[in-house]
């Protein structure tokens, strides 16, 4: 009982002179720099968190944060929204009725994006989306601090489509769609005669 009580106070004498010996340490201001520093980890001194918004710690190139679409690279393939393993991204696709241009990297358009939201709230940065885009459009940027007091504004829309042209590219479509059906009807009944 002695030697769990002598222990006992043992262990809190060391937690005692470290926590004081931290609080007095703690008035100069921490040095950023740069993760692949070999000193990074070695920061025994000083505060032991930043000065935000003041100072901010380097990003590192790898680092996953906010994802951007560059809509005029995009395809509108879904293969993002079908990969996302936790359904943030919604897309909403017309086919349309000719060739709408290319991509930068030459890639031919040939759907419209009536939406295309991505609900930062959901994702889990895992970078899936990114991988698998065949254009490269949908990119991790380096912003990370994306506050915001309503949950609802981290839902980000790219597309720029209006509801009403989305609504008339569908009508193009179904007039296209409806057309090629009565070519096809009347090349089977000439073939028939």
């Amino acid at each position: 009982m002695l030697k769990n009580a002598l222990n006992g106070f043992i262990t809190a004498w060391k937690g005692l002179t470290l926590t004081i010996r931290h609080l007095f340490a703690s008035n100069a201001r921490r040095k950023v720099i740069s993760v692949s520093d070999d000193n990074y980890f070695k920061q025994l001194e000083g505060t032991n968190t930043i000065q935000y918004p003041h100072q901010k710690l380097p990003v590192p190139e790898v680092g996953r944060y906010q994802l951007d679409v560059e809509m005029d690279d995009c395809i509108v393939c879904d293969l993002c929204a079908k990969i996302c393993p936790v359904d943030c991204i919604t897309i909403e696709s017309i086919k349309a009725t000719e060739l709408i241009g290319h991509t930068s990297d030459g890639s031919p358009k040939r759907i419209h994006a009536a939406k295309f939201d991505i609900d930062m709230a959901k994702c889990m940065y895992c970078g899936l989306c990114t991988i698998v885009c065949p254009t490269e459009c949908i990119v991790m940027t380096n912003q990370y601090d994306k506050s915001v007091f309503e949950i609802s504004q981290l839902t980000y829309q790219f597309s720029d489509m209006t509801p009403e042209v989305a609504a008339e590219k569908r009508q193009l479509l179904e007039i296209q769609q409806a057309e090629k059906q009565a070519a096809k009807e009347a090349a089977m009944k000439n073939n028939s005669l």
